[in-house]
């Protein structure tokens, strides 16, 4: 039985590389300032759906994103991990937009693309840590909801069997199709990248990337491969509401933001010795950084 899946995958800058610079004045994130990673639910989002795909031949597995142009990296690498295609969701007057405004635009790109069975994403983003996109998507598409999934232990065509993650065990519920999943990051991580859907994929470019290619022949080609074309849809191609997108149609506000970067500033010598790792426990415990 064959499934048609749609993953919602985000890039995000990687977190571990804050610094001053991290944040604009406006309150939003400063991208520009700080590398681009596949947010890491999302990838496992990802493996559950190719573990649906190998399970059902003939299902296809659709990557949606939202960014800007750079962002069909991660379409990328989904079609490098055997995701069939993707769209890239991509506009300026997207820009700034909270959870609310970016599952609004989200769910009016899933009802263009059409028919689905199966929605994934990952339970959160490392660079919001809301968890909301994926259960306000779900309900702004009116199709119910199991959060914090872990594994998916059976489907068929009416009904999906689900394990969930929570604080204080695990739980198994059923629901019927379609559904929207959001997937905890305890799931199995996302395989690597497959050396033969690289060489295959590599040259994948959106529109926009197409009109910045100085080589005309290698332009051409991708043309005329249509595995090679990675999809835009930007507002024109959506019938949205203009005051639910962007910046404007945001209410959270950022009230104050404060940057904290964590330095050192104090270091220890200890000798081969007893009495100083003594010494340094003692300062650990003291300090609360151990017990």
């Amino acid at each position: 039985m064959a499934f048609k899946i749609i993953v919602l995958a985000k890039q995000v800058p990687d977190t571990r590389n804050v610094g001053n610079d991290a944040m604009k004045a406006d309150g939003t994130v400063n991208r520009s300032a700080l590398p681009a990673i596949f947010n890491p639910d999302d990838l496992n989002a990802l493996e559950q759906a190719l573990q649906i795909k190998e399970k059902n031949p003939g299902s296809e597995i659709i990557i949606l994103t939202m960014g800007p142009p750079r962002a069909a990296d991660i379409i990328r690498e989904s079609l490098y991990r055997n995701a069939d295609k993707g769209y890239l969701i991509t506009d300026r007057r997207f820009a700034g937009a909270d959870t609310l405004a970016t599952s609004y635009v989200i769910s009016k790109a899933i009802e263009k693309i059409g028919k689905y069975d199966i929605i994934l994403s990952g339970r959160q983003a490392i660079d919001g840590d809301t968890a909301q996109v994926g259960p306000q998507t779900a309900e702004k598409l009116n199709i119910p909801q199991i959060t914090y999934a872990e594994e998916i232990t059976s489907i068929t065509k009416d009904k999906i069997t689900v394990k969930r993650r929570l604080e204080r065990g695990v739980e198994e519920v059923e629901c019927t199709l379609p559904v929207l999943l959001t997937v905890h990051g305890s799931a199995k991580a996302c395989r690597p990248k497959n050396a033969k859907l690289f060489m295959k994929y590599k040259h994948a470019k959106t529109p926009t990337e197409l009109q910045t290619l100085d080589d005309d022949y290698l332009g051409q080609e991708i043309k005329n491969k249509a595995f090679l074309n990675i999809e835009e849809i930007s507002l024109d191609d959506l019938d949205c509401d203009l005051v639910k997108i962007g910046l404007a149609g945001s209410p959270t506000k950022v009230k104050t933001i404060q940057n904290v970067v964590h330095t050192a500033k104090d270091s220890m010598k200890l000798e081969d010795n007893d009495d100083d790792i003594k010494s340094l426990m003692g300062e650990l415990i003291n300090n609360h950084t151990l017990g």
